[in-house]
Parts: C-alpha cells; sequence; structure tokens
C-alpha cells in the first residue's frame, strides 16, 4: 500500500502522507495542507470525514457492530467488569489490579461531600428548570469551590482531580433530580458500593429507615453506565476535547460536554423515545398504524429508539441491555401501558422485512428508556444518566488530549458572505 497520498489542484500534485491506525484505519495527514496549497482547506460539514485526534481509548467500527474500550470488547467488559473497573480502565488506560481498584472506590467515598453552598445554587433553579441545565450549571460550579487549576504533569494531581469529580457527580445528578420531586437531599453512603449508593440517594424515601437494594436494578444500571461510558469522538466529546484545548479546567469542559449531551440528536435520543411512546399512547396506542407510518416516506413520523447513525448493521449495546430490560421488566412486574407500546414496537420490528432488511433494530437508547422508566425515573432525567455514565470517557478524552499537548482547537471556514463593500452614512437628522 502507498504511503502517500497525492491532491492535484489546478494541475499542482501534492503528496500527503498516510497515517495507519492499530486497527488498519487510514487517514490522510493534511496538517500542512495550507501551506503546501496556498490556503486551501477542507470542507467537512459535521466532520463525518474529518480525524481530530489521535486516540487509543475507544475503538468502534459501526459497519462491523464491533465496540472496544482500551481493547477490551464491550460485551465482555459488560458481563465481566463493574463499572468502576471500566472507569479506571478507559481514564488510565490498564484494568485495575484489586488493590488499584479499593484504593479508587475508597479515594472517591472521601471526596463525595459537596459544599452546602452548591444547595444554595441549586435551590435558586425553578423547579421548571430541565435537570441538564440544572447539571451542567452545577458541574460548572464545582469550579468556584476547586479553584486550583490541575498540574496535568503531575500524576497526583491529575488522579485527585479524576476521583474529586467521580465522587461528586452522582451526588449533583441524585440531588437534581430530588429537588425537582422536592423531597430532601441526601449524601453518599460510604458502605455502598458506587452504583448502589447512586440509587440510595436518588430513591431513599424520607419515611424510609434503610433503602432496601434490588440487585437486577443495580446490575442493569451498572450495565448502562458501561455501555455508555464512552463512543469515540462523538458530538459531546469531542466538545470536551476542544474545550479543554484552551486550557479550559477539567470542570469547566464536563460542563460543556454536559450541554452538548443535551440536545434531542445526541444523548436526548432516550428521552424522545419516550416521549413518542406517550403519543402513541395518547393516539390510542395503535403500534400498526405507527409500525405503518414509520415506513411511510411521505410521513413526517419517526420511529425513534431503532437503527443508529454510527451502526449500520446492530448495535451491540442493544443486544447486552435487551436483557437487563427483560429482568426489569419481569422483576418489577411494572404495570405499564407505556411499557406495553415499548414491547409491542420491538416484537413487531423485530418480524418486519422493511426492518430486518434495512437493519433498523432497537437501539440502546430505545432498551435504556424502557428500563429507566421502570425504574421510576422521570423521563426528563434520562439523559442526565446518560451523563453519569458517559463521564469517565469524557474525563478519559480530556486527560489524554491534554497529556498529548495537543494544540487548541480551531477549524476554518469557506466564507460565503458579501465581498468589500463601502459603508454608506445615512441621515441622522
Amino acid at each position: 500500500m502507498a504511503n502517500t497520498a497525492t491532491i492535484e489542484i489546478n494541475g499542482q500534485k501534492n503528496e500527503f502522507p498516510l497515517v495507519n491506525g492499530t486497527e488498519n484505519e487510514v487517514a490522510i495527514d493534511i496538517t500542512k495542507l495550507r501551506s503546501a496549497t496556498k490556503g486551501v482547506i477542507t470542507i467537512d460539514p459535521g466532520y463525518k470525514n474529518t480525524g481530530s485526534c489521535e486516540s487509543a481509548i475507544t475503538f468502534l467500527d459501526g459497519e462491523k457492530g464491533i465496540l472496544r474500550y482500551r481493547g477490551y470488547s464491550i460485551e465482555e467488559l459488560a458481563e465481566k467488569a463493574d463499572f468502576l473497573e471500566v472507569a479506571y480502565l478507559l481514564i488510565f488506560g490498564e484494568l485495575p489490579t484489586i488493590e488499584q481498584l479499593e484504593k479508587f472506590h475508597s479515594d472517591i467515598k472521601k471526596h463525595s461531600v459537596v459544599d452546602d453552598d452548591v444547595k444554595k445554587i441549586l435551590d435558586a433553579f425553578p423547579k421548571s428548570a430541565h435537570p441538564m441545565g440544572v447539571l451542567s450549571s452545577l458541574t460548572s460550579a464545582l469550579t468556584a469551590f476547586n479553584p486550583s487549576s490541575v498540574n496535568v504533569n503531575s500524576e497526583q494531581d491529575m488522579y485527585n482531580s479524576v476521583v474529586r469529580i467521580l465522587a461528586k457527580f452522582p451526588v449533583l445528578v441524585a440531588w437534581t433530580m430530588r429537588k425537582k420531586q422536592g423531597l430532601p437531599l441526601y449524601y453518599g453512603d460510604s458502605s455502598l458500593g458506587y452504583v448502589e449508593n447512586v440509587l440510595k440517594m436518588m430513591f431513599k424515601q424520607p419515611h424510609e429507615e434503610r433503602y432496601i437494594q434490588n440487585p437486577i436494578l443495580v446490575n442493569a444500571l451498572d450495565k448502562l453506565l458501561i455501555l455508555h461510558a464512552d463512543h469515540e469522538q462523538n458530538c459531546s466529546t469531542s466538545t470536551v476535547r476542544i474545550v479543554g484545548s484552551s486550557h479550559a479546567g477539567l470542570f469547566a469542559s464536563l460542563s460543556a460536554g454536559i450541554s452538548a449531551l443535551w440536545g434531542p440528536l445526541h444523548g436526548g435520543a432516550n428521552q424522545a423515545v419516550l416521549e413518542m411512546l406517550e403519543a402513541i399512547k395518547e393516539d390510542g396506542g395503535d403500534t400498526k398504524k405507527y409500525m405503518a407510518k414509520a415506513k411511510d416516506k411521505n410521513d413526517p413520523f419517526r420511529l425513534m429508539g431503532f437503527g443508529h447513525r454510527v451502526y449500520k448493521n446492530f448495535d451491540p449495546r442493544a443486544r447486552i441491555i435487551k436483557k437487563a430490560a427483560d429482568e426489569v421488566l419481569g422483576d418489577l412486574g411494572v404495570e405499564d401501558p407505556i411499557l406495553d407500546i415499548a414491547k409491542g414496537l420491538e416484537k413487531e420490528a423485530l418480524n418486519d422485512d422493511y426492518f430486518v432488511k434495512r437493519k433498523l433494530y432497537p437501539n440502546v437508547d430505545f432498551y435504556s428508556g424502557i428500563i429507566y422508566r421502570a425504574m421510576g425515573i422521570p423521563t426528563d432525567m434520562f439523559t442526565v444518566m446518560f451523563a453519569l455514565g458517559r463521564l469517565p470517557g469524557w474525563i478519559a478524552q480530556w486527560r489524554e488530549m491534554r497529556l498529548k499537548k495537543e494544540p487548541i482547537g480551531r477549524p476554518r471556514q469557506l466564507y460565503i458572505g458579501e465581498t468589500l463593500r463601502a459603508f454608506k452614512t445615512i441621515d441622522k437628522r
């Protein structure tokens, strides 16, 4: 294979090196394109064909339905690891030893207290505020209570920042939900595991002497967080990296990532699934009618939660979480017409040639929405839960970008506005 690519512009040929990834991906290095061609740039709306960085964190092959963290398949990690192990793997590059994992969890517990003044900030939000806006603001506010910048060249400084945000973020997530519900705000329980602690902070009721854990819910949430932990250079991850490239702090970069995740085309997809199911229910709950609408090119209806913009075959995460969704619904015995509609759509899609031929299978957003609904998590909190899972990936990407001393992000543009024109003074009398 040639190790260069030739780009010819107005008869002038320029050669640019090819770069090969460890999974045989090939990229054209156009770092010197502008200087070699006297100002020519590329245009790639949405950066669909542009690699913004070299990264060793996550490998994704949408054509084959492959997702790996640091070389480990998502299937194996979801089966054998817990969320904290995966977080450690993503951030530091290797799975932890028993000693490293115990220290990691212990250090997280030590930093789990959030300054009481953060509660005052939370109290200032109206109940109508969207939880993602609240979470983004509170995450940014943590900067005020942890003003010292991270010395990225110090392993200890970097480690301390990591455990600090991993400790405080679940508290902010739980407080965001409970504030909206008018419930008292709880701190964590140092006797519990990471995921168990999240569930207790979110769901313990004031009248309960103790919160009883449901192992099926713990397992389902653990898997959901693992499946959402990283997904290569998506919108929110790229946002974290580009904000961090200006040497903005970790909390500020994460806050920007949360805002990017908020959009319905990104993290809000599982919320959109439930809103679609609600609309179908309000219209009588006829799933066959809506399957027909989804197949009608002239109908504006979109079947949310089926297919994926990256995975052209199947979403490997969906296969894993479908089993957890079945276990949650079976264990809780929830009687909910919304969930009945979801199960009806799933069954019909998996047996309909139109969807099967086009590989429009239920994706992870479809099943995660079902699980969160069954657990009693409000619809507008779904994206917040996504953010909780994605936190280690964002941290890993920010850390990698800073350690590699990547340059500040500065995309180019092709100007299509007015050319130079004279200013005409108007009579202001």
